[in-house]
């Protein structure tokens, strides 16, 4: 095998050792060291690879292949930056803005309510070409409410788009966005917007992604004016201004370096190198030998440096004012990976969930995974990733969790809410079927594998409110409400067993308010909502012990049970992987191991209501070290039954506290406001953790407990004139105070006294 082959197999070091003649001739030796080892099992893993590689043309299809998302902060521009790039690769034929005069709105924001409100609501997926390159596009909403859009469309992409705002920068949800970009391993480019906004500072935006974000960052362009005079942006790389001209920027024209730049892009250009040889071997051994390297040197260490999610390169732009798309759009086919360069991971399940490596190959089984649910109006539309294989209409699919043999009777590509119908489907693309049942996340295969892949993240609801329709009889009440939970994992609907309200919950008042309005426009179905409940917990704070005993004689054989143990708290840190957990210390039999698990039932029933406000207990370890049980009348009941009343006896002795959630917030407004700011987060029990001055602009971030923002929208109005916005994100569950926990008891207990 030629040495250079051997290079990224057996490193750096190895292959320069190999250099030398002496061990160049040893290596030749036919001895079986571990080193020739080593090599000849990957010799046979390569020829083994070798029998299931693709044809050229699948593999020109998809090296020409990007899955990307456009992410960011709410109004940080990213569906004006999707609307930009549909039109300039010819997608749409007609721009029309967010907020725009015309009313059409943008073509990613299709709902009404999007429209109405200026925001993107829902995921949306379209697909595009550049340059001989296929796009998958899918634009997120940036408000925090609606970020499981955002979780399960970045579960599904290989690549995504940051979007910045050049003077806000790095906000509250670019951070929750930047947690899950890293949680499922997404590279990324990033891309500064709005650099015709008054008080642009694209410096401060790029120190701020190396801080905040902590991660490696560089400028590939340096802006030609900011604000107002912003005309274009020099290329970093190739040394040349490139400016967008015609009606709407279609036009890029390239010029020289204006002589007052010529400085500022030689910095930009030496910065970019000392960043990259940080990150990368190639470019920091140039570094240290003080070469400089060549245009194709660098564009090869941004590319490898940001698949390797090690740096990501930074572009600049204003998409309002058609300026900076195409470059970026030429930065998502340089420097974001095509599917073959991610590695996916299924899980064999007839082989003990062993973890198999996935080969984007549409000659391999397919195997697929479904990330978005949605009710159209040929039924429900199922969004599909294919990992592997190939997905074709009138074929048979498998549902790996159900076992159910599915026939594709039509496969449709996704513009929005518009749909193409096609025949097939490859691996490293996304489609769309209909009249499948499942839910997000469920895996399908074509039947000969049995793998499944792992789903995404799913966090906990942390508001709630009663919903009842204005007419009982109206039919489409739960027809309603069972569709938006298949399509939305964090909208949960249950029915309170005392008084019998249904209740829903979500991640915030929007997020609920949205649903609500949903249900008249699309069921005619009014709603009367109840006052927002907070999701609170009990905990314990102190080890306590039990000894219960559980006796019922009722003539013949009877219930008995004794359980002997102690609770005591899990660290808080631990709470959020950890919310409980049952131990079991018995010895000798003393509680037959048939009964085991009806104790840890009874210790889970105890879990689900506290006796402090009757919400969730979290935090606390149950351990059970002794019991006795009777040859007649033990039974898994009585067990269940004496498990859940020793945990609710050891409860109240443990020191319970409530805890409430707590929202990380972050609010801006002009300077002057800044005080009356401070003060109306002050008055909310709010603890500040940063203030930043931008420029005209200040950004004051809190920790404030959720039940205590309730009508801040309208009070931050009125203390700053309309200028001043906020959004807020769960950042913990931390204990109430104790004048508030007696509040909340007396409440409970009021409400109780009520019922009965």
């Amino acid at each position: 095998m030629p040495l250079n082959m051997l290079m990224p197999r057996i490193g750096r070091g190895v292959a320069a050792a190999l250099r030398t003649p002496t061990l160049r001739s040893a290596f030749a030796q036919p001895r079986s060291t571990p080193l020739t080892v080593a090599l000849m099992s990957k010799r046979w893993e390569s020829a083994a690879a070798a029998a299931v590689q693709p044809t050229q043309e699948e593999s020109q299809r998809l090296s020409n292949l990007r899955n990307i998302g456009i992410s960011a902060h709410i109004d940080s521009g990213k569906t004006t930056v999707t609307e930009r790039i549909l039109y300039y690769t010819g997608r749409i034929k007609e721009i029309h803005e967010v907020r725009g005069k015309d009313n059409v709105g943008a073509t990613m924001d299709w709902m009404d309510l999007e429209r109405e409100k200026g925001i993107t609501i829902q995921s949306a997926a379209t697909y595009a070409q550049w340059g001989g390159t296929n796009l998958n596009i899918i634009d997120t909403p940036g408000h925090v409410d609606f970020t499981i859009e955002v979780e399960r469309a970045l579960r599904v992409l290989d690549g995504a788009v940051l979007v910045l705002c050049s003077v806000s920068g790095v906000q509250s949800q670019t951070i929750t966005v930047d947690r899950q970009m890293r949680r499922y391993n997404v590279p990324r480019i990033s891309f500064i917007n709005k650099m015709d906004r008054a008080g642009a500072n694209p410096s401060r935006i790029i120190d701020q992604i190396r801080h905040k974000l902590k991660i490696p960052a560089a400028a590939l362009q340096v802006p030609i004016g900011s604000e107002d005079a912003f005309e274009g942006v020099v290329d970093v790389l190739a040394n040349r201004a490139v400016y967008n001209r015609g009606t709407r920027g279609e036009d890029i024209v390239y010029g020289e370096v204006p002589a007052h730049m010529v400085e500022t892009v030689n910095a930009a250009r030496e910065e970019l190198i000392a960043t990259l040889a940080e990150v990368d071997d190639e470019i920091g051994e140039l570094f240290i030998e003080e070469k400089v390297p060549t245009e194709q040197q660098i564009r090869a260490a941004v590319r490898r440096a940001t698949i390797a999610r090690k740096f990501t390169p930074v572009l600049m732009g204003s998409a309002i004012k058609d300026k900076g798309v195409q470059q970026l759009l030429d930065a998502v086919i340089s420097y974001l990976p095509n599917p073959t360069e991610i590695t996916n991971t299924m899980l064999d399940i007839d082989n003990d969930e062993k973890v198999l490596e996935v080969i984007p190959h549409s000659n391999q089984p397919f195997v697929g995974l479904a990330f978005k649910l949605e009710e159209g109006k040929y039924g429900q539309l199922t969004y599909i990733r294919v990992y592997q294989g190939r997905l074709e209409k009138g074929q048979f699919a498998y549902h790996v969790k159900t076992g159910k043999k599915i026939k594709i009777a039509r496969l449709v590509r996704m513009h929005s809410n518009s749909m193409e119908d096609v025949d097939s489907v490859g691996a490293g693309e996304i489609c769309a079927l209909f009249g499948i049942d499942c839910a997000s996340g469920d895996t399908f295969t074509d039947g000969t594998i049995n793998c499944s892949m792992s789903t995404m993240f799913v966090p906990d609801s942390v508001i709630s409110l009663s919903l009842t329709p204005k007419d009982k009889n109206a039919p489409n009440f739960s027809k309603a409400l069972n569709r938006f939970q298949r399509e939305d994992p964090t909208f949960r609907v249950h029915v309170d067993t005392e008084s019998k309200q249904t209740i829903i919950s979500g991640m915030g008042e929007l997020h609920l308010d949205i649903y609500v309005e949903r249900m008249r426009r699309e069921y005619n179905v009014d709603c009367i909502t109840g006052k927002p409940q907070v999701a609170f917990r009990e905990t314990a704070t102190s080890k306590s012990k039990f000894a219960y005993t559980h006796k019922k004689q009722t003539g013949g054989s009877g219930q008995y049970g004794r359980v002997v143990g102690y609770i005591e708290p899990i660290d808080s840190a631990q709470h959020a992987e950890l919310p409980h957990e049952f131990v079991n210390n018995v010895v000798g039999g003393n509680i037959p191991t048939q009964f085991l698990p009806a104790c840890e039932k009874g210790y889970m029933d105890g879990l689900k209501e506290g006796f402090m406000v009757g919400h969730p207990v979290v935090g606390v370890r149950m351990v059970l070290e002794d019991g006795q049980a009777h040859m007649v009348d033990s039974s898994e009941l009585a067990f269940r039954l004496a498990t859940f009343n020793a945990f609710r006896e050891a409860f109240k002795a443990s020191g319970p506290r409530i805890l409430e959630p707590v929202m990380l917030v972050e609010v801006s407004a002009p300077v002057e406001f800044q005080g009356n700011v401070l003060g109306s987060l002050n008055k909310r029990k709010g603890m500040i953790v940063d203030t930043e001055t931008q420029e005209d602009y200040c950004v004051v971030t809190s920790e404030v407990p959720l039940n205590n923002m309730f009508g801040y929208s309208t009070e931050l109005r009125s203390a700053t004139q309309g200028k001043g916005e906020f959004s807020m994100e769960y950042k913990r569950h931390s204990p109430v105070l104790h004048s508030v926990q007696e509040e909340l008891i007396k409440e409970h207990q009021a409400k109780l006294a009520e019922k009965k």
